[in-house]
């Protein structure tokens, strides 16, 4: 007679699948991560491109531009506030953008360990250099904070309260322009290439798109790179002083 099941016998149903990761656990999400986070810090650089090309107009006009930023939002918020608002914001931005993308760079060697013998030859410049690229604009961030928002290797005596002369300063030593135009270079390749992948990501690109998508993508690169650098080579040519 056989025996009877034990009570500890395990039931003949599949077993359960694996509990899927949580979205921004996954490739896509943090793909998504890097693309919406990317086009917060996008914005960004457009406004400040343009808060910059105030200088042009002389050091009242600039002045006046960066006591607004103090000021904006006043007087529903108290000083500042709205200025550290968009700091913690950006901040966060950067910090998830970061983190994204070297778990992402983790998870690509992990996928292939051993790398490739032959290189794609058609990966474009800005796709091979953007992680150098990122590297690169996170000194940068470090040293531009530390030049001219708290004065701490600033050149030429900081001012408080006169970023006109602070800007003119930085940008009349052979260091400061050449750490910020090669920043700029970096910016402009990694504006690029990331925000055709951001339009890849988001599922705003396609086939059809994808011509347009990359001429706004040039063409967005060129011009924030332009402003920038327009600024220390105007000073290095007098045009501002």
């Amino acid at each position: 007679m056989a025996l009877a099941p034990t009570g500890n016998r395990k039931t003949d149903r599949p077993p359960s699948p694996t509990p899927p990761c949580g979205f921004l656990s996954s490739t896509l999400g943090k793909k998504t991560v890097m693309a919406v986070s990317g086009l917060i810090m996008l914005g960004y650089l457009v406004a400040h491109v343009a808060g910059n090309l105030k200088v042009f107009f002389g050091p009242e006009e600039f002045n006046e531009y960066a006591h607004w930023l103090r000021v904006m939002g006043a007087p529903l918020l108290h000083h500042e506030w709205a200025l550290w608002i968009v700091r913690i914001v950006l901040l966060a931005a950067v910090g998830a953008h970061a983190v994204s993308a070297y778990q992402l760079s983790r998870r690509d060697i992990k996928a292939r360990p051993t790398a490739y013998v032959h290189r794609r030859r058609r990966a474009s410049y800005a796709t091979r250099t953007m992680r150098w690229g990122g590297i690169i604009l996170a000194l940068f961030i470090v040293w531009h904070i530390l030049d001219l928002t708290t004065g701490t290797v600033h050149t030429g005596g900081f001012e408080e309260g006169k970023p006109y002369q602070n800007v003119v300063d930085t940008f009349s030593t052979w260091y400061g322009n050449v750490i910020y135009i090669v920043a700029m270079l970096a910016v402009g390749l990694h504006v690029r290439h990331g925000f055709w992948s951001a339009a890849q990501t988001l599922g705003v690109g396609n086939a059809r798109r994808e011509r347009l998508l990359r001429s706004l993508a040039n063409g967005l690169a060129a011009a924030l790179t332009a402003g920038f650098v327009s600024v220390p080579v105007a000073v290095m040519t007098g045009v501002v002083s």
